[in-house]
């Protein structure tokens, strides 16, 4: 039996404060005492605390002593609005991703289908700018720095995923273990789906050790067990229609497998065919898939088929029998649909290309370099089919949007499915005017060059001082922005939408009201937090089955105290 060192210390040490605890209650209770056990307590949680896992130094941002005065608000620059009158809307957020995290909670809790997100890389080379200076190697927190960076991010993160969504985290050999761990810890080692190797470059000789480092990795972690990434197969499985199983079709599967004699004992014996006393031995390198004891209750249920038995097999060794009801009742317990199905494999397909092809779909867009490094448009539209599979209104995700290579492929992705209508929301800061020369030019060059029918809504973060103020001394300013929040929750756009409507004043409320009628499409009203309807107008929009959304309430209640 194995003994634990680790914890033996720890039961030692939290016996000696035990008694410390017990002198200090039976001495002269002061000041000085108080604080002693104060004391102590913290030792005995820093002792109890976390064992096993990811250890890092925590550092904290600028950005969060901004957010402990300030709350954030989104504004929209209009005259950057792409309306292509379609009712299907993107968003592009500039600002501090972790602020824009903080606004989606409000609006996107448990809604999010996917989130793809690549983030620094942190390679201590000018890539991970933490607080306004760049990491390097010779800062003794890079690691620390960078995890705080991301562990707070990514819980938020969490939140926002629906039950059935994913999380792919692209990432290269600097971080990916410190990642590995990080996500282990907030999406749970049980939800880690897969990490994907991605093939960036060619192999290079001006490496050090003389190896090349040519992937990068794409770690998969889904909300909970109700994700899936089940195809549905290209080429169904044939069945054969027969006689001597009327009504119930059936297909024959390989009945050996990659495994010794010595591997496998049991597995290495002789099947014998009983109708015509033929032999079929055990390969000693490849034995049969099962024992000698479950052939021969197959056998009893007629389940393995022998060359000769029918014509228009053509099997040189017995094969396993599989009914299509069989397979049916599977597929439906595993997917929830009876098709044929096939595991999503992590070995990527070759046209997902490699950096070149994303610097290329850059290219064809900008005539300067725009951006280092782009990942290509195709690998994010494959993430996109085996991350939002039977989920053509799925709601996808990047808050690291850079160049926004994940928006032009959400928009190549659905003008080549036609079904389809995936809303992307993209954050990304302003550093060197990336987000409006850059992820926005080239969503809006891609737009027209493609003619895709793709909106795209630009909104500014900004931030409304909080601290030393009561709620109804901002109540209003909050007020002015609320409709961003509501059209970013709903993809919408008030102006084109005549199923939801936003009331802010007495004068809108009795203008809008008064217009309603039974025709009317109105579904939703959202309501200022100062707004009472008389109750003529109660009544009326009572009849209608008109639901009433109360704002700012609606998305700033934490913040009324």
């Amino acid at each position: 039996m194995s003994i634990n060192i680790s914890k033996k210390k720890r039961d030692d040490l939290l016996e000696k404060i035990k008694e410390i605890r017990k002198y200090i209650a039976s001495a002269p209770q002061d000041e000085n005492t108080g604080n002693l056990l104060l004391y102590l307590n913290q030792i005995e949680k820093d002792v109890n605390g976390k064992k096993y896992g990811l250890v890092f130094e925590e550092h904290r941002e600028k950005i969060n002593d901004i957010l402990d005065t300030h709350t954030p608000v989104l504004e929209e620059d209009k005259e950057l609005f792409i309306d292509k009158g379609n009712g299907q809307m993107n968003f592009l957020i500039e600002g501090d991703n972790l602020s824009a995290l903080k606004l989606l909670e409000k609006t996107h809790k448990g809604k999010i289908d996917l989130i793809y997100i690549d983030p620094p890389y942190n390679r201590g080379v000018d890539d991970f700018k933490y607080d306004d200076n760049y990491i390097t190697k010779s800062d003794g927190y890079i690691h620390s720095k960078w995890i705080s960076f991301m562990e707070v991010r990514l819980k938020i993160a969490h939140k926002l995923l629906h039950n059935a969504g994913a999380i792919f985290i692209s990432i290269d050999d600097n971080e990916q273990a410190n990642l590995k761990l990080l996500c282990d810890c907030i999406f749970g080692e049980q939800n880690f789906a897969g990490m994907i190797p991605w093939r960036k470059r060619t192999a290079k000789t001006d490496v050090p050790f003389g190896i090349s480092q040519d992937y990068e990795w794409i770690l998969v972690y889904a909300k909970s067990e109700m994700f899936n990434a089940f195809t549905k197969r290209k080429n169904s499985r044939k069945y054969y229609e027969t006689e001597d199983f009327p009504n119930r079709p059936w297909r024959i599967h390989d009945l050996t497998k990659q495994t010794t004699a010595e591997e496998r004992p049991n597995s290495f014996f002789t099947m014998v065919n009983p109708k015509n006393g033929e032999e079929f031995p055990a390969n000693v390198n490849r034995t049969w898939a099962i024992t000698k004891e479950t052939f021969e209750f197959y056998l009893e249920q007629n389940r393995i088929v022998f060359p000769g038995d029918y014509e228009f097999l053509k099997i040189s060794k017995p094969q396993l029998r599989y009914f299509k009801d069989e397979d049916e009742a599977k597929a439906l317990k595993k997917t929830g649909n009876i098709a044929g199905i096939s595991a999503t494999t992590t070995q990527l397909p070759d046209f997902v290309g490699m950096t070149k092809e994303g610097t290329k779909d850059l290219g064809e867009l900008f005539e300067k370099k725009a951006f280092p490094y782009p990942k290509p448009v195709e690998l994010l539209k494959y993430i996109m089919s085996i991350g939002t599979i039977n989920k053509e209104n799925a709601v996808i995700l990047d808050f690291f949007a850079g160049s926004g290579t994940t928006g032009q492929a959400l928009f190549r992705y659905n003008a080549e499915n036609k079904k389809s209508n995936r809303r992307i929301i993209l954050c990304t800061n302003n550093e060197n005017n990336i987000c409006k020369d850059v992820t926005y030019e080239r969503l809006k060059r891609v737009i027209e060059k493609e003619k895709y029918v793709e909106s795209l809504k630009y909104y500014k973060i900004d931030y409304i001082p909080i601290s030393d103020r009561l709620y109804y001394e901002y109540a209003d300013e909050l007020l002015l922005h609320i409709r961003e929040l509501v059209e970013l929750e709903n993809g919408i756009d008030f102006i084109n939408n005549s199923e939801i409507a936003i009331i802010l004043t007495e004068k809108e409320a009795d203008d809008y009201i008064n217009r309603l009628n039974k025709d009317s499409d109105c579904k939703i009203i959202y309501l200022g937090h100062d707004i009472l309807l008389s109750g003529e107008q109660a009544e009326k929009v009572r009849k209608l089955n008109i639901k009433i959304n109360n704002i700012p309430d609606y998305y700033y209640r934490e913040l009324e105290g």
